[in-house]
């Protein structure tokens, strides 16, 4: 019988991720960290892509609202990001700006705001019950007014946006870290 999958918690921003010293000041700064299990993959671009493919359908009807309303302002679109053309170096509709070992940073710039998402992986602890995690953070930086109405909006939906993500990954059951002969 397997486990029930872990649930995000909410969490300071890793003192080791570089997305912390992305913008001078930022709007909004929130991190979810959900516990994987043992066996998963350590490798952040491939959990990056895991979380981001496993969008849930409410999640794709609100993305079809935010577009409608956002194109009125000239701002970007998720329709627009995943155009073939925009797809090089992109996660989902996120550009790829760093990769490490163990954090991969995105996000995309507009006019109104520009924000970074992290995925970030936290090994276990040498102790006993140590578990590794999954650190999913995001920081915002507003251009103008706008983009500050705009995030006062969007922000209570994207909390919950995240945490489905994570939730979903978990259910749908973490990459495997590839065997060794």
């Amino acid at each position: 019988m397997s486990a029930m999958p872990s649930q995000p918690k909410s969490v300071p921003l890793p003192a080791e991720s570089r997305l912390r010293q992305v913008y001078d000041r930022t709007d909004l700064a929130d991190a979810y960290a959900i516990v994987l299990p043992r066996g998963t993959s350590s490798d952040p671009e491939l959990l990056a892509r895991f979380v981001f493919s496993h969008q849930p359908r409410w999640v794709s009807a609100l993305m079809e609202v935010r577009d409608t309303v956002v194109a009125g302002f000239g701002l970007k679109t998720g329709r627009s990001l995943r155009s073939p053309e925009q797809q090089r170096g992109r996660i989902g509709i996120f550009r790829v700006y760093e990769t490490s070992a163990r954090e991969v940073i995105m996000g995309e710039d507009d006019k109104h705001l520009d924000f970074r998402a992290s995925v970030f992986y936290r090994a276990a602890s040498d102790e006993p019950a140590a578990e590794a995690h999954l650190v999913l953070s995001t920081v915002v930086h507003c251009h103008n007014l706008l983009g500050r109405s705009y995030l006062t909006l969007i922000a209570p939906f994207h909390r919950m946006v995240v945490q489905a993500f994570l939730r979903k990954a978990a259910k749908a059951g973490w990459p495997r870290a590839p065997q060794l002969v």
